[in-house]
């Protein structure tokens, strides 16, 4: 090796210099932050005051190669094979998308608003499992339900519930195809759907076009609800009256997710901006 990165300053040095002009400065920082913790073994507040700890050989060795995975754009979740979601830790794969802080907030939402729920919670296309596993570990007496289309992410959905210590009941199903087998009563259906149109693809950055399932990510520009559609239709016949459902939604999509869904019967619909003031959230009631 090259270089040698015997201390954390080092470390900090070395990848601020790999990496300027691929990432912004502020990401940089994060990619840091996050590498150290993750080779190191170190909480991200031990990080602080440590610029003088010592580094292993084989730890700067492994440091220097997810730099320059870093360097073809590789998302830092892949490389390292984790994230955090909730404080929880969920296993990522290429196949598999990566938790966004959206969708965190989304779970968060659900948690708060449903303090010692005990019902049962059904999530539709879950991905890593992410939603339902946060939701499993902080509100422990509901009864977690779960599916996708892909056998990929059901298999690592179900790492991160045993990673995690709970127990979720996954479904192989295609919400498209109407599929039986979903739980029939559900007091609270979440799911966070594809819904980026088409269209919006030159927008978005290469890290996630090469990287991340399309299939989990894009939708026609001519139908870009369809997915809302087909679970609205299934939530009407699987929802308790009085059930919620939650929904992410495309930013730019907010009235059309609110209308549709109000043409399904549900009331108190509201649609919720994220932490940067994007519509990002809408949930509503279904009183059938």
């Amino acid at each position: 090796m090259a270089v040698k990165l015997q201390t954390i300053a080092d470390i900090r040095k070395y990848l601020s210099s790999e990496l300027a002009g691929l990432y912004p400065e502020g990401e940089i920082w994060a990619f840091t932050a996050i590498i150290t913790a993750s080779v190191l073994k170190l909480s991200r507040l031990t990080l602080h005051g440590a610029e003088n700890k010592f580094v292993e050989p084989k730890d700067a060795l492994r440091i220097v190669g997810i730099c320059e995975e870093l360097k073809s754009e590789k998302p830092i979740q892949y490389i390292l094979g984790e994230t955090v979601f909730l404080d929880c830790v969920i296993r990522v794969r290429p196949g598999v998308l990566i938790p966004r802080p959206e969708t965190e907030e989304l779970a968060d939402l659900i948690i708060r608003e449903n303090p010692g729920f005990t019902g049962e919670l059904l999530d539709i296309g879950t991905g890593s499992g992410c939603i339902a596993v946060a939701v499993a570990v902080k509100l422990p007496s509901a009864t977690v339900s779960a599916t996708d289309v892909s056998d990929l992410a059901l298999g690592t959905a179900s790492e991160n519930a045993a990673l995690n210590n709970v127990k979720i009941n996954f479904i192989k199903a295609d919400i498209l195809k109407g599929e039986p087998g979903l739980p029939r009563e559900t007091d609270i259906l979440v799911s966070n759907p594809p819904y980026v149109r088409n269209s919006e693809k030159e927008q978005m950055r290469r890290n996630v076009l090469n990287y991340e399932p399309h299939e989990a990510l894009f939708v026609p520009d001519s139908d870009p609800l369809l997915f809302y559609r087909a679970i609205l239709a299934k939530a009407i016949s699987i929802l308790r009256d009085g059930g919620r459902i939650y929904f992410e939604i495309n930013e730019a999509l907010g009235s059309g997710v609110r209308e549709l869904t109000a043409s399904f019967g549900f009331s108190n619909i509201l649609v919720r901006k994220d932490i940067n003031g994007k519509d990002r959230i809408v949930k509503a009631t279904w009183n059938g």
